[in-house]
């Protein structure tokens, strides 16, 4: 017997289809498949252990499990989306560069030379606080800059010791502004024995020339540092130094001094007053300074002293010679020795070219054989003690280049080397005791120095 013939085609063959997704309702359906044998356990255990109402049946509770709802599924937020952050873009790399100015250099030559754009030199020079900052180098002058993709990024130039501006590219163009360093000032203190020179000995003991011009500065008014100085002279010097960020710069003012000459010690302090003004003075409070110059040119050697009784060079005669004649080169200036006005200048017989200054009611001054006159000068001019008034020169009777001075009290010639200067004024009365208190502990340590100096010498 042959197959009964069927309703379903022979030659039919299932597609292969892709097996639908569970929709939600069957999720659901499964959730609650899942669910229900876990509650309806937990709600037996419950019963056994008598937390359910009295009469309820097992079967009850298992009836109300598979009565219970779905298990819904909690809802979890989700992390809130943040926009990507674009990194930050690198520093551009800096580039530092010392430009030093030399002979004949400027500006534009130094950028042209090291290839920077002269027009951003411009666009700096264009800024006033800049252009003045710039406008005048000088050979050994350093411009310190930092230079990236867009060309100098920042200039500085030290406009002296303290101060520096600084030029910086900003988003607005260059800006120019000045800085300003804090300079240290530390006290040291240097002894030293004279055998040759002053200046010999100041080496020897580490100070520098600048201190011991000061140093004869401030004791010229008693102690002539040409004729005067002798062999075991000795000084104490206590005077500053600056320094900048702990760099030694150079040497300042002196605080205080004390020079033994020929066995005479003389000392000075440095005393600022309350209205500013700044001078020496003796522990007493009295001035060091006088109010006239001993010799008012730097010469290198007295060629004539005062002599009533001289036999002129030229005319060979005896004439009193009634001043000092100091020799100096040709055109040394020559100042004026102290406060006055000016009474003569001009040609004057054998003084050739000369100057007389008044010195208040009694004293007078005279100046000859100038080769010129300063700038300016002419009679009723007043002038300051130290002003140049004019240059050496041999003009009159005169053999070489040198100075002829006269110093005369009411009309009468006196040696200007030996004569008793008038003092300065003192310390005013009212300022004596904050002086003498700040003289105290400087006087002290002039003599410790001194004392330690001499502990090595003769131990």
């Amino acid at each position: 017997m042959g197959r009964p013939d069927s309703q379903i085609r022979l030659d039919y063959k299932p597609e292969n289809k892709p097996a639908p997704r569970p929709s939600w309702r069957h999720l659901r359906w499964l959730a609650s498949a899942i669910a229900t044998p876990f509650i309806g356990g937990l709600l037996l255990l419950m019963g056994s252990a008598g937390g359910h109402s009295p009469g309820t049946t097992h079967a009850s509770l298992l009836n109300m499990s598979l009565q219970t709802q779905p298990l819904a599924l909690p809802s979890l937020p989700l992390p809130p989306v943040s926009e990507p952050v674009a990194a930050a873009p690198p520093e551009p790399a800096m580039t530092e560069l010392d430009l030093q100015v030399r002979r004949g250099d400027t500006l534009d030559q130094l950028f042209r030379k090291n290839h920077l754009d002269v027009g951003q030199l411009h666009e700096m020079l264009a800024i006033p606080d800049a252009r003045s900052g710039l406008r005048l180098v000088k050979p050994g002058d350093v411009l310190e800059l930092r230079t990236d993709e867009g060309g100098v990024a920042q200039l500085s130039r030290r406009l002296d010791e303290n101060h520096t501006i600084v030029i910086e590219r900003t988003a607005d163009g260059f800006q120019a502004h000045t800085t300003e360093d804090v300079l240290e000032r530390r006290m040291t203190q240097a002894y030293a024995v004279i055998d040759s020179s002053l200046f010999s000995a100041g080496k020897n003991a580490g100070v520098s020339d600048k201190v011991i011009l000061d140093l004869a500065a401030i004791f010229a008014y008693d102690i002539d540092f040409v004729l005067d100085i002798r062999e075991g002279d000795n000084f104490t010097v206590v005077y500053e130094q600056i320094f900048r960020d702990g760099e030694y710069l150079r040497d300042g003012d002196v605080v205080a001094a004390e020079f033994t000459n020929d066995g005479d010690t003389y000392r000075a302090l440095r005393y600022t007053s309350q209205n500013g003004e700044t001078a020496f003075y003796t522990p007493d409070g009295l001035s060091t300074h006088k109010a006239f110059l001993r010799a008012p040119v730097a010469f290198t050697r007295i060629s004539s002293e005062f002599n009533p009784h001289r036999r002129h060079p030229i005319l060979n005669t005896i004439r009193a010679h009634q001043g000092v004649d100091y020799a100096a080169p040709a055109g040394t200036p020559v100042q004026a020795a102290g406060e006055g006005k000016v009474l003569f200048a001009g040609r004057k017989g054998g003084y050739g070219n000369c100057i007389i200054l008044q010195h208040g009611k009694d004293i007078t001054t005279l100046y000859g054989h100038l080769s010129r006159f300063a700038s300016k000068l002419r009679p009723g001019l007043r002038v300051h003690q130290g002003n140049t008034i004019g240059y050496v020169g041999m003009t009159g009777l005169a053999t070489a280049p040198h100075l002829h001075y006269e110093y005369r009290i009411a009309g009468v010639h006196k040696n200007p080397r030996t004569v008793s200067l008038p003092q300065a004024d003192p310390i005013a009365p009212a300022e004596k005791a904050e002086f003498l208190a700040q003289a105290a502990p400087i006087l002290n340590r002039l003599a410790l120095v001194r004392a330690a100096r001499l502990a090595q010498i003769d131990p």
